[in-house]
């Protein structure tokens, strides 16, 4: 299961995210109601005036070593399920692929 989906020369990551939360750590994936795949990811940011979005990004850029003015949110502004869009990222999908599986695998 690859819960990314290359878009060119960058990745779209499906991501629902827990605001709120004691930690932040990405891992393990959810799934809807049509069968489509989202990446888990917590942090500590409370959904207001974009802090949690901005704290995805971080976690999401720190995680992957990825910079981030490189990642920017796609959908899902205000919204628990966001497509994170990280630019060039397919170019580096050998290095990124194992760090994402990593995260799948911690259901």
């Amino acid at each position: 299961m690859t819960p990314w989906v290359q878009a060119g020369d960058d990745l779209i990551l499906p991501v629902r995210l827990t605001p709120g939360n004691a930690r932040e750590e990405v891992g393990g994936v959810w799934t809807d109601a049509r069968g489509a795949c989202w990446l888990c990811a917590r942090v500590r940011a409370v959904p207001e005036k974009g802090r949690a979005n901005r704290a995805v990004i971080a976690l999401l850029a720190a995680s992957l070593d990825w910079p981030k003015s490189a990642i920017s949110l796609e959908t899902g502004d205000t919204n628990r399920l966001k497509r994170l869009r990280i630019k060039g990222g397919a170019s580096a999908i050998a290095r990124l692929a194992p760090i994402i599986a990593t995260w799948v695998e911690a259901t």
